[in-house]
């Protein structure tokens, strides 16, 4: 699948990169700094990701070639109707999961994927709830994981997941930052 194109995962994260590589793609990194993550504050909380994502798009165009193929992608946390971005700091982090502590909250990726021929985009919501947590828990959390590169101040696939985590409905990937399935899906009915 894909042998006509380079790929390119313009995203630092580890943890896309990961998922990604499993759809076993060969692809490559590459992150363009100072792509805008600002959004309208009128849009609806479920389209911020995709919307975001599309910007980040707009940092490559100038890669997308007749071979080239690119994908971008963000994750928000929404809890309630306040979306939940990366923390700024260690106090930040921990009032972000006591927001979480005993709730049912979206988790929201969207995608963008350009070639030259084609551009389409789409979001993935998943729902997961927390227990309630304790102080203890969410302060061993945030200095032991450090979690400041995360959407919400967690990443599902870490302790906080393990232990606080009661229920998920959607995609676990999802979750974790990237909706292989649905990439894979559209990759294979679109390019």
């Amino acid at each position: 699948m894909l042998e006509q194109y380079n790929v390119i995962l313009g995203s630092g994260s580890p943890r896309r990169k990961e998922l990604l590589a499993g759809l076993d793609l060969h692809f490559d990194v590459l992150v363009r700094k100072g792509v805008c993550e600002d959004y309208p504050q009128e849009l609806e909380p479920e389209k911020v990701a995709q919307y975001i994502a599309e910007e980040k798009m707009s940092a490559y165009t100038d890669l997308i070639k007749d071979n080239t193929l690119v994908i971008t992608a963000d994750t928000v946390v929404i809890c309630g109707t306040e979306i939940l971005g990366k923390p700024k700091d260690e106090c930040d982090a921990k009032c972000m999961l006591r927001k979480l502590s005993g709730k049912t909250h979206q988790v929201t990726t969207g995608v963008c994927i350009a070639s030259a021929e084609k551009r389409t985009s789409f979001h993935v919501t998943a729902d997961v709830t927390f227990k309630n947590l304790t102080e203890d828990e969410v302060d061993f959390y945030v200095k032991n994981y450090k979690p400041f590169d995360k959407a919400g101040a967690y990443g599902i696939q870490e302790w906080i997941g393990y232990i606080g985590v009661t229920s998920l409905e959607g995609s676990y990937f999802n979750v974790m930052g990237l909706p292989v399935q649905r990439i894979y899906q559209t990759l294979k009915d679109e390019f």
